[in-house]
């Protein structure tokens, strides 16, 4: 039985066409936590900017967030997995070298460094994030602790980088950046600890996303599913496909799978 649903956000919970989550969702979340069962967010978005759930924000029971770096049951932090301080001032020190834009995301505050208009295009037009609190100097932020930093790096860029953070890995789920967190962080531990935390198997927990940085999770779960709008290898590592985000894929497996 199915106790716990696990949603990655962009292009899974929210239509990258609509910016929004489609009505048939919002409907179906709604049954599913209706008939006590728990409901999770699991994204690569930091809480500081997950501003497009608010139509089903009032029913998570607690979120996977910044890839797994953070999460949160309630109002309880149940795991917590920063990059090592001298790692994230290499990574920030290797952007300013290059002077490539990264989101700098720490436990209470972020900042952007070298800004600019394709961080405005992805940030604003496509993510359409509302965050505008960009006072607190990233120095300043690193000293918090680092949850995640988000480069805008290609490919090579990100493998020159890498060997020199070890303690760091990185997801791309987007072609233009890549996101860096510690290396024990993922959206699978994720899943794992809030199913400790809830005193559930893992078997009993549902999956669903749509990017690379969902793979560990649909491995992890009990059942994971791969939305219709998911890259090939999402679709291949998944339990079971649905339709897309946008053609009632969330409802369509729910239903198929006789939670709702």
């Amino acid at each position: 039985m199915i106790k716990a649903l696990f949603f990655d956000v962009d292009g899974t919970l929210v239509s990258f066409n609509t910016h929004k989550v489609p009505e048939s969702t919002i409907e179906a979340l709604r049954e599913a936590h209706k008939r006590g069962v728990k409901l999770f967010t699991a994204t690569g978005r930091p809480r500081q900017l997950l501003n497009n759930i608010t139509e089903v924000e009032d029913i998570m029971d607690g979120f996977i967030l910044a890839t797994g770096a953070q999460c949160v049951y309630g109002d309880k932090v149940v795991r917590q997995d920063l990059i090592p301080t001298h790692e994230a001032e290499a990574i920030v020190d290797f952007c300013n070298r290059l002077s490539v834009p990264a989101v700098v995301v720490g436990t209470k505050d972020l900042q952007i460094i070298n800004r600019n208009d394709s961080v405005n295009h992805v940030f604003y037009d496509m993510l359409k994030v509302t965050y505008n609190k960009f006072d607190v100097p990233v120095e300043e932020v690193i000293k918090q602790g680092i949850l995640q930093i988000t480069p805008f790096l290609t490919e090579d860029q990100e493998h020159t980088i890498l060997p020199h953070v070890p303690g760091t890995t990185s997801a791309r789920w987007y072609p233009a950046f890549c996101d860096l967190t510690s290396a024990t962080a993922d959206k699978a531990n994720g899943i794992r600890a809030i199913a400790e935390h809830m005193g559930i198997n893992i078997s009993e927990t549902m999956a669903f996303g749509d990017g690379g940085n969902d793979l560990t999770m649909l491995r992890a779960a009990g059942v994971g599913v791969a939305m219709g709008n998911a890259l090939d290898e999402v679709k291949a590592h998944a339990d079971y496909i649905t339709s897309s985000v946008d053609e009632d894929g969330i409802t369509n497996a729910l239903k198929h799978f006789e939670i709702i």
